[in-house]
This record gives structure tokens, sequence and C-alpha cells, in this order.
């Protein structure tokens, strides 16, 4: 394994079976832990389609020395919380609590991950859970819509299904299914364990070396095929919403890019969370046209997608779509003058430390990076990269990622007009 420059901001150590893990010690009475999985919704089989999120959920149902109810009692006894969430590509268990018990929040962990039972009753009782939470989103056009699009920007690959499933592949699934899908995705070496919080590293070490490094792990098999057939499109969906949706995206990069930094800059500076965002002052500001837009940049391990969302009323759709295409002309145009490029570096740098100074978002954050880069930067790390993106990159991502021929749009209009 290459060696890790983190400055002794971090302590990093790889216990017995080859499980990684990267403790941050802070001052605080609350501490972080969590396991981050190199598997998620693209890792499924045509036939699996959202089982890795069933059994997100399934996981917390019961082990082979705790029935569900003292699952889930554990950590909230002592106030702690317990948690887990799946993306494309990777899964998530984690707790919140009191630094005291770590150990407690250590066991529970491993015991949830290494013995979790599935029994077919709680199986059956979650399904209908998730097929709830798939109904949901049909409430929330705002979350719906990106879902439909990169099922149109992915088209048949894995990156194109939806992390949940339909209710149809949910109800498939049995229990052999979920158990062959945890043997072959979830003891792995390429597991990562993320720590934030007040303890002495070597007791750290020997509990996470008592519940975790006994248990014989297997290499990686992840053989992830990477998506190559984009085709841009244009489509509009009526439905009987309140106001219009649209999102107009393209093909990014991927996380080892060497133009992602300057992609994740860009994509702020043109609809990041500030309220100075060009989308916002030149379409909600200026105009009153939209109460969210937004631009986002998702980078994938080997892909990665960049989009504008927009909800708006139906009078104003076109006149929207036409002003966020006048943004993107300007970006591929015009390049940042030096006082422009200077104060979207420091406005990024800004929203990072904000980030980091949540220690359960650096828990998950340097977990993350851990598990896909074998390595984690400093802020200081961070910030020298930032600030040596320069305007010309940020020319050549707006005319590479922002080209019109290239862009896709699709559009929830109004059912009556």
């Amino acid at each position: 394994m290459p060696p890790i420059n983190c400055e002794m901001e971090f302590e990093l150590f790889t216990l017995p079976n080859g499980i990684r893990v990267i403790h941050k010690p802070v001052e605080s009475p609350v501490a972080h832990l969590g396991v981050i999985l190199n598997a998620g919704s693209r890792d499924e089989t045509d036939k699996e389609s959202g089982i890795a999120h069933l059994i997100e959920h399934c996981i917390f149902k019961g082990t082979t020395r705790r029935k569900a109810f003292h699952v889930l009692s554990r950590l909230d006894d002592v106030g702690g919380d317990l948690n887990a969430f799946t993306t494309k590509e990777d899964t998530c268990i984690f707790a919140s609590f009191t630094s005291q018990y770590y150990e407690r929040a250590i066991e529970l962990i491993s015991d949830i991950i290494f013995n979790s039972s599935f029994p077919d009753k709680e199986i059956e009782k979650e399904k209908e859970v998730v097929v709830d939470e798939i109904n949901s989103y049909k409430d929330n056009p705002s979350d719906e819509i990106f879902e439909e699009f990169e099922e149109l920007m992915f088209a048949d690959h894995p990156l194109g299904a939806r992390i949940t499933g339909t209710p149809e592949s949910v109800k498939s699934f049995s229990r052999k299914q979920i158990l062959s899908f945890v043997k072959k995705h979830y003891f792995r070496r390429d597991m990562v364990i993320s720590s934030v919080g007040t303890i002495n590293i070597s007791k750290l070490k020997a509990m996470l070396t008592e519940h975790f490094g006994q248990f014989t792990m297997s290499a990686a098999s992840n053989h992830r095929i990477p998506f190559a057939d984009y085709k841009p499109f244009e489509k509009k969906v009526k439905r009987n919403n309140h106001q219009s949706h649209c999102i107009i995206g393209n093909l990014a990069y991927s996380l080892d890019h060497e133009l992602k930094t300057p992609m994740f800059l860009l994509s702020n500076v043109l609809g990041g969370p500030g309220l100075n965002t060009r989308l916002n002052l030149n379409i909600r500001e200026k105009y009153g046209f939209c109460y969210n837009i937004e631009a986002s940049y998702t980078p994938y391990s080997d892909g990665g997608m960049f989009s504008v969302y927009l909800g708006t009323d139906d009078s104003y759709l076109d006149r929207s779509i036409n002003l966020v295409h006048k943004e993107l002309r300007k970006l591929r145009k015009e390049r940042l003058g030096t006082l422009q490029l200077h104060k979207a570096k420091q406005q990024l740098l800004g929203q990072i430390a904000i980030a980091q100074e949540t220690n359960a978002n650096e828990m998950l954050s340097i977990g993350k990076s851990l598990l896909v880069y074998d390595k984690v930067d400093t802020f200081k790390e961070i910030r020298e990269r930032i600030e040596a993106v320069s305007a010309e990159q940020m020319l050549t991502v707006a005319n590479e990622v922002f080209d019109s021929g290239q862009l896709s749009t699709f559009v929830y209009e109004l059912a009556e007009k």
C-alpha cells in the first residue's frame, strides 16, 4: 500500500485482515464512526435492481446475537443514533454517540455487518416499507425527475438503474438472493472504517481489531463496466404537478480525472449553494422565475454527470431554460477574470471548511476518500489544489461539458395548460 500523506491530521492503520481504518482526533463529547463498503446499486445484476438498498433496510432487523429491537435499542438507549445509506457505488452503516460508548458502537456495527440474520418475516415487512419509499418519490417531482433523468442519460447501464429499484423488483427478492449479495460484496478487504472523535488511538486499534479483525475478508471483486454510449436527448413528460420541472445535463469527469476540481469549482460558480451564483442572481433574483434552481456535479469511479435543475411556473419555463443556456454560453465564451476566479475559490473553500466542521460529515468524507483514493487530503492540500485551478482550465471544462450539442433536456410540463 502506498504511503499516505496526511500531516498527522489523521491516524491511519490497517487491521490484520486488510480492512483500512482512518481516524481523525477531535476534542468533542460526540463521536462518529462508520463503515463504508465499496458496493452500491451499480454492482447489481439486472435481476438484483434495488437489492443493495433493501439490504440496507433489512440489515438492522436482527443478527445471530440480537433481535431487531435490541439492535435498534443498543445505541438509542444511550442517546446515540444508528443509520445507513446506499448510493450508486457504496453503502455506509454509521453511528453517532457520546465518546464513552465507542466500543458499544463498534461492536454493534460489526455485529450488524457480519452477523445479520435477515429473517424472512422482517424481509417481507421491509419490502413494503421500501415500496412506500419508492412511491413517496412519485409525490415529489423535484426528486423523481432526477431518477428519470439518470435512467435516460445512462440508458441500459447499471448507473441508470434506480437505487431503490422498482416495486416489482423489490417484491421479488428472496432471502437467498440477499445473503448471496452480502457474501459477495460486504466481506471484502476494500471496506473502510472511518472515525472522528475523542479516543486513545491504541484503544481504538484494540477495539477494532477485536470486533472487525477476526473476520476473513476476500479480495475486491467488483467488475464495473464504464458507461460509453451517451446520446443527447430532449424529452418532455406531462405531469399533474403545480409547476414545471426541468433538468439540463451532460456527462462529466470521473473521480480521478485531472479536471475534476475545475469542474466542481465551475459547478459551484454556476449554481452552488451560495446566494450569489450566476443562476440564482440572473434567473431567480433578477426575474423571479424560479424558487429552486441549482447546478450539481456527481463524479463516479469511471465517469460523472453534470446537471442544472429548476422548478418554475409553466408560463416561465421556456424563458428560464433560455436563461440557463445563456449562462452556460457565457462560461464557454468568457474566461473568468482574476477577481472573479479568486472569489469563486474562496467561496468553495469556505463551504468545504464549514462542511468539515460538522464531524459526522467529516467522518463520511474521509472514509469515502480513503475508499476511493487510498489517501485523504488535508484542508491545506485541498486549498492548494483549488488555488491551482486556472481560468483556462475553467474555460476548457465549460466548453467540454456545457457544449450545447451534447446537453440533454428533460422536462415535467403541466398536463393541463
